[in-house]
């Protein structure tokens, strides 16, 4: 009888160190970007370098905490982004760029790979974090998509942080739209190719968390000197960011253009769900093949539902980086 409770309780316990071995084995995913574009190390000095790498480090650390205590992707996603949107280092938020009249005008969506649920935001001048808006969207309203004040009014209902537009000026931004304007006395209106030299940006994460779910979320400036209103890829569904459990969740980077065009995004998935190719394979088709093809350039980070990641790009270089569940941080920034 003794022999039989022992037998008994060592079951138990073994069964409750099983589970615990279990539920801290298993597996999630984040990956970032901040945009693609002429990135060279001769370009850049080793204290800017190291700047970004400290950033892109504290975005993937952040979206980790979330993600390792269980929390959902889409929590990862959003406060990694916000970590990107409130440095001045990249194109969105604080370090948009400037449109021809002199303003910032925010663009940012996201994606739930469960629900396959949407949100966006586009044109807006006084949200802080764009990308909290796009959620808000998504969960407590009808819509996927909203623009200008009517975006900023929901924001505000929605109880979001607010800023005056002045908050999201800086001076190297300012001298990036002069330099623009320069190049445009010199040569008229610039063709879409020229534009590498005035960074589009973008900042964005896609993850997987304990629970399988994938999302993705990106959030832009978007393009130095734009006119007339202009809107990328970044908030468009399925060409700047796309989730899908069953697939992968991306979130793009580059001339926006022609990343709605080829409808991006969703075509790295597609390629994965009806010829069931690997994720890294369905990336580097779009990225390196068809969009080079078609004059696109830019890049993409990714992560299927094992947990994969691929981060192909056809430019110079693009911030990147990437955490699994074991909490190893890998940041890149080159050709490397």
């Amino acid at each position: 009888m003794k022999l039989r409770y022992f037998v008994l309780l060592l079951s138990f316990s073994l069964g409750l160190v099983w589970g615990a071995f279990a539920q801290s084995g298993k597996k999630f995913t984040l990956v970032i970007h901040g945009g693609a574009g002429t990135i060279k190390k001769e370009n850049m000095s080793d204290e800017l370098e190291q700047q970004y790498r400290e950033k892109l480090t504290e975005a993937l650390q952040s979206g980790y905490h979330i993600l390792e205590k269980g929390g959902t992707s889409l929590e990862a996603i959003s406060v990694s982004i916000q970590v990107l949107e409130d440095s001045p280092l990249f194109n969105a938020g604080k370090g948009a760029v400037y449109t021809n009249d002199g303003k910032n005008e925010l663009d940012a969506s996201v994606m739930d790979g469960k629900t396959l649920n949407a949100g966006a935001v586009a044109g807006v001048t006084t949200i802080r974090n764009p990308v909290e808006a796009a959620i808000a969207v998504m969960e407590h309203s009808p819509h996927v998509m909203m623009a200008r004040e009517g975006a900023e009014l929901f924001a505000k209902e929605q109880g979001l942080e607010m800023v005056e537009p002045s908050y999201f000026r800086t001076e190297r931004r300012q001298k990036q739209l002069e330099r623009a304007k320069d190049a445009e006395k010199d040569r008229g209106m610039l063709e879409p190719a020229e534009y590498n030299d005035f960074k589009f940006g973008t900042v964005g994460a896609a993850a997987l968390d304990q629970h399988g779910n994938l999302a993705a979320g990106t959030s832009t400036g978007g393009m130095t000197n734009k006119r007339y209103g202009r809107i990328g890829d970044s908030p468009v569904i399925g060409a700047g960011t796309y989730a899908n459990n069953a697939t992968c969740a991306v979130s793009a980077t580059g001339h926006g253009e022609y990343f709605i065009r080829s409808v991006v995004a969703y075509d790295i998935s597609a390629l994965m769900e009806y010829k069931k190719w690997s994720l890294e394979k369905a990336a580097n088709h779009v990225i390196m093949k068809k969009l080079k093809e078609r004059g696109g350039s830019g890049g993409i980070i990714s992560v299927d539902q094992r947990g994969n990641v691929a981060m192909p790009f056809n430019t110079a270089g693009m911030y990147r980086g990437y955490v699994k569940e074991d909490g190893t941080i890998v940041v890149k920034i080159f050709k490397d």
